[in-house]
């Protein structure tokens, strides 16, 4: 397959393309904002989608114009051979129509179902986290590095729902683990999107993050960045992490077996 340009440049494109998508939600961002009721909330997040969405596009097929763009947000499971960009164009569109600030824009090149390049900007910040395959993250030019503890009772620890309308049983697994790890851990934080807690595992904030679902567009740029951030990434039974796992835990190598040996209970 091509590879021009080279990966290396394609992070600094891909973080571009974040960037000029974030910065226009930006635009439309406000503090006031308040909707009124479902049907508001699911046109203000289309209006966005769209807007970041035809940025995206535009900027991604430059820079590698026979990639295709997977387009449904909830896809998971294994993708066709190939190159592949798996967006999400506003994650955390819930709170940015709200006037919350944890949403950010992000882009992941996908290779023979394997996370390559990512890039996520966060616009209310300005902080552009990106990761390229067995070179490095960063957040902005800094590296980035997991945290070092290894006693789990000291662990900042987090989840969150994949998507609104998710099963009774993944509800429950939801709410088990969260009793569990206010058992075994400091602090548990459970919120959306999950991208906003993945880069907080890659800078090593936070400690361990997982979640019951295999929707792929919130987990794959935190996956990158926290392996290429010296973390560990596996399934709730501490198998290694695919596209075809039914769970992921992202976590640092000193906890992962006493995070997944928790949690192994519950799938």
């Amino acid at each position: 397959m091509d590879t021009d340009p080279p990966d290396h440049v394609l992070r600094t494109a891909t973080a571009d393309a974040v960037i000029a998508a974030a910065n226009a939600i930006k635009e439309r961002f406000s503090i006031d904002a308040r909707p009124a009721d479902r049907a508001d909330i699911n046109a203000r997040i289309e209006a966005n989608d769209e807007v970041s969405m035809r940025i995206l596009r535009e900027h991604l097929a430059k820079v590698r114009p026979e990639a295709r763009i997977v387009e449904d947000e909830l896809a998971a499971g294994l993708l066709p051979q190939g190159e592949w960009w798996i967006v999400d164009p506003v994650e955390g569109a819930i709170n940015q129509i709200h006037g919350m600030a944890d949403w950010c824009v992000s882009a992941t090149l996908i290779r023979d179902n394997r996370p390559v390049v990512t890039a996520v900007h966060f616009p209310l910040t300005g902080d552009t986290y990106s990761a390229l395959k067995d070179a490095g993250a960063w957040q902005n030019d800094v590296p980035l590095s997991v945290s070092a503890k290894a006693d789990i009772n000291a662990a900042m620890v987090g989840t969150g729902q994949a998507s609104p309308g998710e099963s009774r049983k993944t509800h429950e697994q939801i709410g088990a683990s969260v009793t569990l790890m206010l058992q075994t851990a400091l602090t548990v934080r459970v919120s959306v999107p999950a991208t906003v807690q993945l880069v907080q595992v890659a800078a090593g904030r936070m400690d361990a993050f997982w979640q019951f679902s295999d929707v792929l567009s919130g987990i794959v740029s935190g996956a990158l960045l926290i392996e290429e951030a010296g973390g560990t990434i596996t399934d709730a039974n501490g198998a290694p992490w695919s596209f075809e796992s039914k769970h992921f835990v992202a976590t640092t190598p000193a906890l992962s077996a006493a995070v997944t040996k928790a949690l192994s209970r519950l799938v």
